[in-house]
């Protein structure tokens, strides 16, 4: 496969994909531990029914900025770094090139330190097994995103049902243990949390994620299996991460769906759920990584940058660096959604729904509108003490039409003055 999945170029239409395909792969992507992790924090604070809304709302938001852009990637083809040429200028898209690369690698480095720490409490294997481990996985979970999307069809065709299986088993489980529909309703929160902090944890643990969907929707048929697909996965699988950790720390004081199937007593689904989890979202992170890497460096070797990037996360995990790591990439994830807020609005009110093809088009070294956008909607995000995604995503379109038809209109004001 010589175009080794268009990392500098649109997706032909033989290379498109159906519904299935592309549901599979960004599902493997949104089944995350960390997300779980939120949801704990959301299920010691709210009774079951403000809960229920908080997960209904929060991923409705999440979900429709994630298939925003889809749309805008399979009808052009291109994914979020690709179309930073187009808002930001050849030189310019570098900035979010480097952003979302490096909270991508700082996630690998997390992941991989994840699971070699998890199995070696879990098991009981020695401590001294831990890095060569985080070796192991580090450089074993690149492999499908080596092969690129095929690969990681292929694993999440595998992988989402075994998990959706293995996650529902658990609930049914801790719903009868608790004692169903009555002993959910007496659950008392144990902590305190405002609604708008709640909305803003939900949209929080994968916005990061649904800026980056673009390099798979991209690859779906049509627009609405674009659309559908990743809805699938920012909407329906996405909260049902967010629930599942909620309903595990409310039963069993574990957000950890590994940590819960272990207290049930299903020590080998645990293992499996583990290795399946952590693989389809860390193939698809370290993916991301090098989509980032290629336009960063201009080049097409696709595989060597995955390669490359999977032995940076290795080294940063082996070291020790994850835990330092996480603090800056949740800071940084402040400020990857306003990239998405200026790619729609560039889409729609410069190119008008379609961008020219890449290869031809004619692009600056900066592209000015886009950049201030961006700058004011991550001020925006940063300064913002509710829903600081939504307000970062809203103020860079805001700010895009304000810096593109400003100064046309200040233009015609001194024509009409002349």
């Amino acid at each position: 496969m010589k175009h080794s999945d268009y990392p500098l170029s649109e997706v032909p239409g033989e290379a498109r994909k159906g519904l299935v395909s592309t549901s599979l792969v960004l599902l493997g992507f949104t089944f995350f531990t960390s997300t779980m992790w939120a949801g704990g924090a959301l299920g010691e604070a709210f009774a079951i029914g403000d809960l229920l809304w908080i997960i209904l709302i929060g991923n409705l938001l999440l979900g429709s900025y994630a298939a925003t852009l889809a749309y805008i990637a399979c009808r052009s083809g291109l994914n979020s770094v690709l179309m930073g040429r187009f808002c930001f200028g050849e030189l310019g898209s570098k900035l979010s090139d480097v952003i979302l690369g490096f909270t991508q690698i700082g996630w690998y480095a997390w992941g991989t330190a994840t699971i070699a720490l998890v199995l070696v409490k879990a098991t009981g294997i020695p401590d001294a097994f831990t890095a060569p481990l985080m070796v192991v996985f580090g450089l074993a979970f690149c492999i499908t995103a080596m092969v690129g999307y095929r690969g990681m069809d292929l694993l999440s065709r595998f992988a989402v049902p075994a998990m959706l299986i293995f996650i529902l088993i658990s609930l049914y489980k801790g719903f009868i243990e608790i004692g169903g529909f009555t002993g959910l309703d007496a659950h008392a929160p144990t902590a305190s949390m405002n609604v708008t902090a709640a909305i803003t944890i939900v949209i929080g643990t994968f916005i990061s994620g649904g800026t980056q969907a673009t390099n798979w929707a991209r690859f779906a048929r049509t627009p609405k299996i674009a659309v559908i697909a990743t809805l699938a996965a920012f909407f329906v699988g996405n909260g049902l991460m967010i629930l599942t950790g909620a309903f595990g720390a409310l039963v069993y004081q574990q957000a950890d769906i590994v940590d819960v199937l272990m207290a049930q007593g299903f020590m080998t689904l645990a293992v499996l759920m583990l290795f399946l989890n952590i693989w389809t979202t860390q193939d698809n992170t370290i993916y991301n990584f090098a989509v980032a890497g290629c336009n960063l460096m201009r080049t097409d070797k696709r595989r060597i940058v995955t390669a490359s990037g999977a032995m940076v996360g290795t080294v940063l995990a082996v070291g020790g660096m994850y835990n330092l790591l996480i603090p800056f990439l949740l800071l940084l994830g402040t400020f990857i959604p306003p990239i998405g807020g200026v790619i729609m609005a560039d889409f729609w009110l410069k190119h008008r729904g379609r961008y020219p093809v890449l290869a031809q088009a004619s692009l600056p070294a900066f592209n000015w509108h886009g950049l201030g956008a961006y700058a004011i909607g991550s001020a925006a995000a940063y300064g913002s003490p509710v829903l600081p995604p939504v307000v970062g995503v809203l103020a860079a379109v805001v700010g895009y039409g304000v810096l593109y038809h400003l100064p046309q209109r200040l233009a015609s004001m001194r024509v009409v003055k002349g």
